[in-house]
């Protein structure tokens, strides 16, 4: 597991820039996309999870680092909004028994093969029926790449992987494919990624 307080600690300016993702853009602006709340897994120093609260959607988010977690409480308040956050990790984490969101985003989490495959279960678990599961990451392929993202194809993803985990889910989109990055110094440039979107079914 990367020590992301280390990480977090050793940048001034956010690793992954300041704006939400773009496929977290993309999905809000579909036309058959409602959640008034939302689970963000992995948030890091809170991009994402910030500009959900600013489009007036409930906001649980999780992360390992206490140190992403301040600054993403940081972010919270400089936008002006509330975000239940957690520090936890995702291998031993759950919620109360019962919670549910509208919608669970998982962007960028890499880590070992065991954690990851609770991440997407606990996920699938998490949504209600109609709800909503979106994620984007890196792909198998980018192992390749030495100058982003991880370079162990076990803490990467593919698309097989993915519509196994959520079986009980319509597949909205399931690509994978080459996309350009810009968020901050560590995502820049040509990358191999998975996006998934689905709904569960009901």
């Amino acid at each position: 597991m990367s020590n992301w307080d280390a990480k977090y600690a050793a940048k001034r300016d956010a690793p992954f820039g300041d704006n939400p993702n773009e496929y977290l853009r993309e999905i809000l602006a579909r036309s058959d996309f409602r959640a008034g709340s939302a689970l963000c897994l992995a948030d890091g120093d809170g991009r994402n999870g910030t500009w959900l609260a600013r489009q007036g959607i409930a906001v649980t988010a999780v992360d390992l680092s206490p140190v992403g977690t301040e600054r993403a409480l940081r972010r919270d308040a400089e936008a002006g909004v509330e975000v239940e956050r957690e520090v936890a990790d995702l291998a031993v984490w759950a919620p109360r028994p019962g919670r549910r969101w509208d919608a669970v985003f998982l962007f960028y989490m890499h880590c070992e093969k065991e954690t990851r495959k609770r991440t997407l279960r606990l996920a699938a678990d998490l949504v209600p029926a109609g709800g909503w599961f979106v994620m984007e990451a890196f792909a198998k392929g980018q192992a390749e790449d030495e100058d982003m993202g991880p370079d162990d194809p076990d803490l990467l993803y593919s698309l097989p992987e993915l519509r196994a985990a959520f079986p009980d889910f319509l597949v909205v989109e399931a690509l994978s494919g080459h996309i350009g990055l810009n968020e901050g110094e560590k995502h820049c440039g040509e990358g191999e990624v998975v996006r998934f979107a689905a709904r569960r079914a009901g």
